[in-house]
């Protein structure tokens, strides 16, 4: 047999209760059973039951003999396995009659269903007052708990609420918590109807999710096509969105015909600043902008509401203080909206990218590389297209700073990869400089031409606001130097020098890219380079200042230019410090070595104590060489002069014995023990 009574008395057979065989037996086993069932769909003890079962004789005597039996828990709760068993086994009308009474037992009382009504949603009732209570629910924790709402949201469904009037808010929830596929899914069927419900806070998620996707015109297109009838509030977001794609006229535009804002809420004043704090960024005087955005930001940590956005103002804000040279400010932004949780989960990975861009910046690569692991697990979805081309971009930044000639190449593999998924934008400017460096670098530059092209004309139409467009050109002179071309140089040259006048970071920079240009030429003065050097470490590039005061020692003609300048490469680069030649290294380099010297007859095997008699400076010049760097190129990992890693590999060569290039390369494998693949 498999019906309720039999499966009852499997769980309550004398042998499972020896001691209290007559409770059980008798007018207790009805009792019982129906006390037993009903606390199994959710009433409780001591608190109502069922009508049948309330005033029913010898229901104490049952509790006793439930408690005795070993059915019921001391609590009043039923023993789990007796709970299983007479859910999975009473007939379905039964069970759903007495879970719509329980429902209406507890609404009299005037209580909320709460968890009581996720399970029942959980456990296939269809009941319009169970779904109407998970939705009232969803939508007081939107935006505060959208993980909670979208759970809520789909047990509402499961209760049998329509799908139609809670889409647009359903598709929030879904955005918030990073899910953007399921959330594009929701707004496409709600956006194709003739008069959608939650028009407005369905195209707000739209324009979200075309963001994260990295292709910010289309979040644009959205704005564009509710109309500036239609859009009510979110006229600030379409106006971040039309800004990131190019179209300022179009957003002031939008925002002149759109009806005044509602109250001055939190959310309402953190919008309408970030607005113009960015409509600012775009003038002759972008200094204005930065504490607007910051205030925005402050704003929008403490409303704490996970709306949809096509960024966030503390990202926006980072971006303004990075474009102006004070990463360090944008990462003090970009900490407190992590805490916040600004955004939502969806926008967490994004703010630990931008806080790991400005340690990147700021020559912290193990930082970067912490805040990048942030990045990959903020939440269980996979990176949005834009953010995987954030992190892409950041790999080859790395890569490329730590002179890492393979790891640059496989980053920039990757890096390939994710630009084909987005689309230029004003918000990414600064990745794509990035690329650009690195394509000039790797030979590359006719696969990043085209949208290099886009970056350009994007600019262009915005009237070419120095804020956004002098760490781009910027970017322009590095490529224009490494591809040795002057005539790709000049137009940016010239932009920077001209943007000097409204901006303390270009006229730096500009700085910096005569310096270089003089230094390439050998025609440099070591105090004007030293200043250049010193300048850009001030505006949060010491890697590229210390470049230039390292490369710049290499082709000083006098010694103490040299000295003065590998030592304001170290200043501002610390973490060369411990490796880096100091005067008196120098010296002992490039002297003779004494032919009386003896050399040591053996050299170091992995797992052996150090035998080959190398310096710690002789080691790290042969690690270099081994990994196929020029003297040339050891000499601007290490700031060194070429002169001097030449006279070290000489060196080298007689320590080890070695008659020839070859036999060094395979003695110094030997001797360093670090495994290194045969030439």
């Amino acid at each position: 047999m498999t019906g309720p009574d039999h499966t009852f008395r499997t769980n309550t057979s004398k042998d499972a209760t020896p001691d209290r065989p007559d409770a059980i037996r008798g007018g207790h086993n009805a009792v019982l059973r129906e006390l037993l069932l009903a606390l199994s769909v959710g009433f409780t003890l001591p608190g109502p039951l069922p009508d049948d079962l309330e005033n029913r004789d010898g229901l104490e005597e049952a509790v006793a003999a439930g408690k005795d039996a070993g059915l019921l828990a001391p609590d009043g709760t039923v023993v789990g396995t007796v709970q299983y068993a007479l859910l999975n086994s009473v007939p379905k009308p039964q069970l759903r009659a007495l879970q719509r009474e329980l429902v209406g037992k507890i609404l009299q009382e005037e209580r909320l269903l709460g968890e009581v009504a996720r399970d029942l949603a959980r456990s296939g009732l269809k009941d319009p007052r169970v779904a109407g209570e998970l939705e009232r629910w969803a939508d007081g924790v939107l935006e505060a708990d959208p993980q909670l709402a979208a759970d809520l949201f789909a047990e509402a469904l499961l209760a049998g609420a329509p799908e139609l009037p809670t889409a647009a808010r359903r598709a929030q929830a879904a955005a918030a918590t990073g899910n953007l596929d399921a959330a594009g899914r929701i707004v496409d069927r709600l956006l194709a109807l003739p008069e959608p419900p939650g028009l407005r806070l369905g195209v707000d998620v739209a324009a979200a999710v075309w963001a994260h996707r990295g292709m910010l015109a289309r979040s644009a297109d959205t704005y564009r096509w509710v109309g500036p009838v239609r859009i009510a509030d979110s006229a600030p977001l379409a106006a971040v969105a039309m800004i990131g794609a190019g179209d300022a006229t179009g957003a002031d535009e939008l925002l002149a015909a759109a009806p005044q804002a509602g109250s001055p809420t939190l959310l309402a004043v953190a919008l309408t600043l970030t607005h113009q704090g960015l409509r600012q960024t775009l003038g002759q005087e972008p200094q204005r902008a930065l504490p607007e955005l910051i205030r925005a930001s402050d704003m929008m940590n403490a409303a704490g509401a996970s709306i949809p956005l096509p960024e966030t103002p503390a990202a926006l804000a980072a971006l303004c203080a990075i474009h102006s040279g004070e990463p360090a400010v944008a990462d003090t932004v970009l900490r407190a909206a992590i805490a916040a949780g600004q955004g939502g989960d969806a926008n967490r990975p994004r703010l630990f990218l931008l806080q790991a861009w400005c340690s990147m910046q700021q020559d912290n690569p193990d930082e970067a590389r912490l805040a990048i692991n942030e990045a990959v697990k903020a939440n269980h979805w996979p990176l949005a297209p834009r953010d995987t081309f954030l992190l892409a971009a950041l790999d080859v930044a790395l890569a490329r700073r730590g002179s890492e000639v393979h790891q640059l190449v496989l980053a920039w593999d990757r890096a390939r990869e994710a630009m084909m998924h987005v689309s230029v934008d004003l918000y990414s400017l600064l990745p794509w400089g990035e690329l650009a460096i690195a394509a000039a670098r790797l030979r590359e530059t006719r696969r990043i031409s085209p949208y290099m092209d886009g970056a350009w004309e994007l600019l262009g139409r915005l009237g070419n606001p120095p804020l956004w467009s002098v760490p781009l050109h910027w970017a322009g002179v590095q490529a224009a130097l490494l591809g040795e071309s002057p005539a790709e140089l000049a137009p940016h040259a010239a932009a920077l020098v001209r943007a000097s006048e409204h901006s303390h970071l270009a006229s730096v920079l500009a700085a910096g890219g005569k310096a270089w240009v003089s230094v390439l030429a050998s025609r440099f003065e070591a105090s004007d380079v030293e200043t250049a050097a010193r300048g850009l470490a001030a505006v949060g590039m010491p890697w590229e200042g210390a470049r230039l005061a390292g490369h710049a020692a290499a082709h000083a003609d006098e010694r103490r230019d040299m000295v003065r300048l590998l030592a304001c490469a170290r200043d501002i680069h610390p973490q060369g410090a411990t490796t880096t030649a100091g005067p008196s290294e120098e010296a002992e380099a490039a002297r003779p070595q004494d032919p009386s010297t003896p050399l040591p007859d053996a050299v170091q095997v992995p797992g052996m104590p150090d035998t080959s008699g190398l310096s710690a400076r002789e080691r790290e010049v042969g690690r270099l060489l081994l990994e196929g760097k020029t003297y040339r190129e050891i000499g601007e990992a290490i700031y060194i002069s070429p002169r001097t890693a030449e006279h070290h590999v000489a060196r080298m060569r007689r320590r080890l014995g070695a008659e020839n290039r070859s036999e060094l390369l395979v003695r110094l494998r030997l001797a360093l023990g670090e495994g290194y693949p045969p030439p």
